[in-house]
């Protein structure tokens, strides 16, 4: 082990910046009127979305396993429906096979819950925090693209109608392995398009909103009524780097079981661990989950760019390799 090892990673001049950013955040949420809450890291039922790997936790004298979140969503949602109106939460979460330039296993999320806001109302929220912990500009720009133009901007076709084949020749021509992607699900082509070549050239010039996903992209958004083949969900890039990612709640507890009965069913398919439904989201869903929309801003990859590092290690006070 090297000497320096017991060292953080990240400067003090970051480590100082990461508090006033933090400060920051929260006025942000005070002069809105939005309540900070701070709900369990450590939870009964991890999430069932197929490429999620929640961490399970063994307590001594406890029989089951217990998980640490991979959000707090979930608790939050219960807040909302119980009447908490407006609310918002930094948390510490946790997520297994997450590490690289942009991810590590132990991350910080700033996750908010607008009630009555519709998707365009909170990517300008969204739009508006940004860029005052970017430091940027009142005045700085913003686009907003839809996710099928965006795609087709870069590939020449459209994600929607494209054919999985279509998806999969396009993967292997950018460079996607011939054996990955033999195997890849047409969610997966996508996700890898979007990830390896689109989103690296998204917000350069820009805060880039991208809006209105395939439907099969978000297991807990509405549908567009208008064209239910897009869910109303949005990420937000910068200088190539996803921040953010939103949507207008699913309310339908009948149709949220039925979209976690298909991810459970992916994870059997996978040979993943296939845990129970969260049954309490669902009653809080069934009891009346309020119009809300919701999303979740990566702070440490916000914090990366503001103080120019090239990767999240440079940031946290101690990657997972030093903690």
């Amino acid at each position: 082990m090297s000497s320096d090892t017991w060292q953080p990673n990240a400067p003090l001049a970051t480590l100082r910046l990461r508090a006033e950013l933090l400060a920051a955040t929260r006025r942000f949420f005070a002069e809105r009127s939005v309540l900070e809450v701070d709900v369990p890291a450590l939870i009964n039922h991890p999430v069932t979305a197929p490429h999620i790997h929640s961490a399970q936790v063994q307590l001594p004298g406890q029989a089951r396993p217990l998980f640490l979140h991979t959000s707090p969503e979930y608790l939050m949602k219960r807040l909302l429906a119980a009447g908490s109106g407006d609310i918002y939460q930094i948390a510490h979460v946790f997520r297994g096979d997450e590490q690289g330039r942009l991810h590590n296993a132990e991350f910080t999320l700033i996750e908010w819950y607008r009630r009555d806001c519709s998707l365009e109302q909170l990517m300008n929220e969204v739009g508006e925090l940004a860029r005052e912990l970017l430091a940027l500009p009142p005045t700085f720009p913003s686009e907003s693209p839809h996710y099928a133009a965006a795609f087709a901007r870069t590939f020449g076709c459209d994600p929607l109608v494209a054919s999985d084949a279509a998806l999969r020749a396009l993967g292997l021509e950018h460079g996607l392995d011939a054996r990955l992607g033999a195997q890849c699900t047409r969610d997966e082509l996508l996700d890898w398009l979007m990830a390896s070549i689109v989103g690296p050239q998204l917000g350069m010039n820009a805060l880039c909103l991208l809006h209105h996903y395939p439907a099969s992209q978000a297991a807990l958004a509405r549908l567009d009524p208008a064209d239910p083949r897009c869910a109303l969900r949005f990420e937000l890039y910068f200088r190539g780097v996803e921040l953010a990612n939103g949507f207008e709640e699913l309310r339908d507890p009948l149709e949220q079981r039925r979209r976690f009965e298909a991810e459970r069913q992916e994870r059997r398919r996978l040979g993943l661990m296939v845990p129970e439904i969260d049954a309490a989201l669902l009653a809080a869903l069934a009891s009346g989950l309020p119009p809300v929309a919701g999303v979740a801003v990566g702070f440490d990859r916000v914090l990366m760019l503001r103080s120019g590092a090239s990767a999240l290690s440079a940031v946290l006070p101690f990657a997972l390799e030093r903690a």
